[in-house]
């Protein structure tokens, strides 16, 4: 059954929109683990031709689309969420799957650890008796099993992302919404509202904005504290699939459904930059921790690397088979794990 509203089949049919996008949720965790991580510089010469990357490894066991990705701040674990209701932990060196972790009655879009490592939060498209109804879940890492689980969303919830302080997460949903919740007291705190369904929602590093993603063609910055928009960044001109702060937090990456990425310039609030060779829809962008890369994942299939100062394409990835959905850097830099509809999540050297 086609639960998209009449007045968005035609603008919101391509199946991009069944991701919510999650580049941002590597970024989260780099201002809490950058202390006491080595982060390598990714050595690319963008003064010459884009290379094919080969992926280290394949990683598949789920039955269905792989809707996002994310590390650890440790980043020994992989976690990676799935249409077949499942979320999958991965150890990092040994390629294999550690743990499922299993109890949803529909798709699981987005994941993202806390700071610390020990919790993990999802958001899906869980199904009750009246329908589609979003919840987000809160898991023990260590315990792998549910310690809560977040309702208020009224559809699906498309991205979530924690503070870098982990006291409080974001969710945003089809429901047109962003939710705060207080981790510690399991409660939503505030409600922001865009105009149309939110795929992506990203604090900054000094967690004091949230910048947040919609189909309304338009981000919004937020101030954490008041609650209060404090500004709207328009230059899209379709839906924008995905945010991502650098980790100095000056600069902000957009993905958008019109093919392209922009480059914001947050406190000037102006565009400085759009990338444009992806061919289709670019649905997940995330910064590496030294803040030098840019990878941008689409549904051309493909994922590319960008050097940031010099805005040019510095690597293209070629290896999924399908729709490319999500990205997200290892927090030593040396890794890129993507996700896709061919079921699969690849993990690629970034040097």
């Amino acid at each position: 059954m086609n639960t998209t509203p009449p007045r968005q089949r035609r603008s919101l049919s391509r199946r991009t929109l069944l991701l919510g996008g999650l580049g941002a949720l590597a970024v989260i965790g780099v201002p809490t683990t950058a202390a006491c991580t080595t982060v390598i510089p990714i050595t690319f010469d963008p003064t010459q031709s884009t290379p094919d990357l080969t992926p280290s490894a394949t990683l598949t066991g789920h039955t269905r689309p792989v809707a996002a990705v994310a590390f650890s701040p440790d980043g020994e674990t992989l976690a990676t969420t799935s249409f077949d209701g499942t979320v999958r932990l991965w150890d990092v060196a040994g390629r294999k799957t550690v743990a499922t972790l299993t109890g949803y009655t529909g798709w699981v879009r987005s994941v993202a650890f806390s700071p610390d490592g020990k919790l993990l939060a999802t958001g899906s498209d869980d199904n009750n008796v009246e329908g589609v109804v979003g919840t987000v879940r809160l898991w023990d890492v260590a315990g792998r099993d549910t310690v809560a689980t977040l309702t208020g969303h009224t559809r699906e919830v498309r991205s979530v992302a924690f503070s870098p302080d982990g006291e409080t997460l974001a969710t945003g949903s089809t429901d047109n919404s962003v939710r705060l919740w207080d981790v510690a007291g399991r409660k939503t705190i505030a409600t922001l509202d865009h105009l149309d369904w939110v795929f992506s929602v990203a604090f900054s590093p000094d967690g004091e904005t949230l910048a947040t993603a919609s189909a309304d063609n338009s981000v919004k910055l937020w101030d954490v504290a008041s609650r209060k928009t404090v500004a709207t960044l328009a230059g899209h001109t379709e839906s924008v699939f995905s945010v991502a702060f650098s980790p100095d937090g000056k600069t902000l990456a957009t993905g958008s459904d019109d093919n392209s990425v922009k480059l914001w310039d947050v406190a000037g609030l102006n565009i400085v930059a759009t990338l444009t060779d992806h061919t289709n829809g670019v649905s997940s962008v995330a910064f590496s921790p030294d803040g030098e890369t840019l990878a941008t994942a689409s549904t051309d299939n493909s994922v590319r690397l960008w050097d940031v100062a010099s805005r040019k394409t510095v690597a293209t990835l070629t290896g999924h088979t399908d729709e490319v959905w999500s990205v997200a850097f290892s927090p030593d830099g040396e890794t890129l794990a993507t996700a896709s509809a061919d079921n699969s999540a690849k993990l690629w050297p970034t040097r």
